[in-house]
């Protein structure tokens, strides 16, 4: 069995295309290749979106906290793909399924993220996702993914 491995902000960079202010994963405590990853997501008072949503009342966007989910997916997906095919691909969202958004999640929170993979067929990822804060369930959602040449 692989051992689990994890990850700060440089290696999380060299995985994903994103980077401020759309980075969503802050650390990955362990991922084990072709089945599971377990990551951070700190969130913090001065993130844009809490200027309008809401003023007086900040709440981070629920679309968002599944953006951070799929964003450990894919690091999920480079760490189980090999050789130079990790660096030639991009992983874009194709669907989300029975998405439940189960308490709001306010600045000051850390989501942890964890996402498992279900199946993956050819370049077709499938994941089963929950973020959780505190141990409680915020969000739920299947997130399908496929990946593509780098632009």
């Amino acid at each position: 069995m692989t051992e689990p491995t994890a990850l700060d902000i440089e290696a999380i960079l060299a995985r994903l295309p994103h980077r401020f202010p759309f980075l969503m994963v802050d650390r990955v405590l362990s991922v084990i290749p072709g089945r599971s990853i377990v990551a951070l997501k700190n969130v913090t008072a001065n993130e844009a979106h809490f200027v309008g949503h809401f003023p007086g009342h900040p709440v981070m966007p629920g679309v968002l906290v599944i953006e951070a989910l799929a964003q450990a997916g894919g690091i999920l997906a480079w760490e189980s793909t090999e050789g130079a095919q990790r660096s030639l691909t991009i992983l874009y969202l194709l669907g989300i399924e029975n998405a439940r958004f189960k308490h709001p999640v306010t600045p000051g929170d850390q989501i942890v993220l964890k996402a498992e993979l279900t199946k993956q067929k050819r370049n077709v990822w499938f994941f089963h996702c929950v973020a959780e804060v505190d141990g409680t369930v915020v969000v739920e959602v299947d997130i399908i993914m496929a990946s593509g040449k780098q632009p």
